[in-house]
């Protein structure tokens, strides 16, 4: 199968996390994808998504394959009973949490990056939820994560393990994708938020760059590159950010060319730099008719992240009468954002009557984006 051919059928970070949820307890899945994208964050997701399907709580079990040998997963115990001799039981890694019997979910983190041996002695549990003398509880899911091939990061699997499981080949986030369900609901930085917003090719994968020189700021395996941006690099240069009024420019400067590389630091650079533009949220509770609006898309979308990461019941009725100032194109990101599931003020948000208001105005807002 073509790369193309691959990536019509790639799914994204929530149709992944789903289909592990609903088929996992049966077949393992391997989830392949770019570097930084989220992949590991999975488990998380998986055990709250869990939780909601299956009214109950899973034990959640992260192994690391990539540091584990042979006998970092079983280990022989030897056993006697009365008279009739010794035997040998395997016991297995606490990590597996396969001892405690109750509903488990392991994930077997960057499987494809671990020598043959430990991929061997993770295959009964892969293909038949067992291990040494244990027997998962039948609800118990499993799955794996690795990279793509093509990054050349040392992800190899042979083709009969292939075959045993379920491949799926994960997509890259896009920009509001990943500014709606991982960068609002963790407090990112504005700059960082407005950014991603501006500049969509960041998330580009590099299947669709035939010219590294095409895109200077991603990942490319034909050329060499010290800093490129992921998802997880864009969050590096957040934490940055929050420490801002400790760092000097030049030090400023320097951790997000670290982050990211030159190309993408200095121009988040010019991001930061708009932050001072934007309204403070005392003048948006104090008088919202009167607040200033940016006259520029990136600082608009940076006050709703910033609203957003701050927002409480001082500001919510105040933040949806200002709201109505700002292009469609902001409101109906800021609804969107509000509303999904891992936004943690959701509640406030909701449970506002300027808000209920606000979305009855705009009903068509959501429709419109559904189709």
């Amino acid at each position: 199968m073509t790369v193309a051919a691959l990536n019509t059928m790639a799914l994204n970070f929530d149709q992944t996390s789903n289909l592990i949820c609903h088929v996992g307890h049966k077949r393992t899945i391997l989830a392949e994808g770019h570097m930084g994208i989220g992949k590991s964050s999975m488990l998380a997701s998986i055990g709250k998504q869990l939780k909601e399907l299956k009214s109950k709580d899973y034990l959640l079990c992260y192994c690391d394959c990539t540091t584990k040998d042979v006998g970092d997963i079983m280990i022989p115990v030897i056993h006697e009973i009365d008279d009739s001799g010794k035997f040998v039981r395997f016991v297995t890694n606490e990590e597996l949490g396969a001892h405690t019997g109750k509903p488990i979910v392991i994930m077997l983190d960057e499987f494809g990056k671990c020598n043959r041996a430990v991929q061997n002695a993770l295959r009964r549990l892969m293909l038949e939820r067992k291990i040494g003398s244990y027997t998962l509880h039948p609800d118990s899911i499993i799955f794996a994560t690795t990279n793509l091939g093509a990054e050349n990061v040392g992800d190899l699997m042979e083709a009969h393990k292939r075959n045993a499981i379920i491949s799926i080949r994960m997509t890259k986030p896009t920009n509001e994708e990943w500014i709606i369900n991982f960068g609002v609901p963790n407090n990112l930085h504005p700059a960082v938020l407005g950014f991603a917003k501006e500049y969509p090719q960041i998330f580009q994968s590099f299947d669709d760059v035939k010219d590294p020189a095409d895109n200077p700021y991603i990942f490319h395996p034909r050329e060499e590159r010290l800093q490129f941006i992921t998802p997880r690099s864009l969050h590096a240069c957040s934490d940055v950010l929050q420490e801002e009024e400790y760092l000097d420019r030049k030090t400023l400067q320097a951790g997000l060319v670290g982050a990211i590389g030159i190309e993408g630091g200095m121009k988040l650079m010019s991001f930061v730099a708009m932050v001072g533009q934007l309204p403070s949220l005392d003048s948006i509770k104090q008088d919202p008719m009167s607040a200033v609006v940016p006259t520029q898309s990136a600082p608009i979308i940076m006050t709703v992240t910033k609203v957003l990461g701050a927002m409480d019941r001082e500001l919510i009725d105040p933040w949806m009468r200002y709201i109505r100032r700002l292009p469609r194109e902001a409101q109906a990101f800021f609804g969107r954002s509000a509303l999904h599931r891992d936004y943690k003020q959701q509640k406030i948000v909701t449970q506002s009557a300027e808000f209920g208001e606000w979305s009855r105005e705009n009903a068509q807002m959501f429709t419109a984006d559904k189709t």
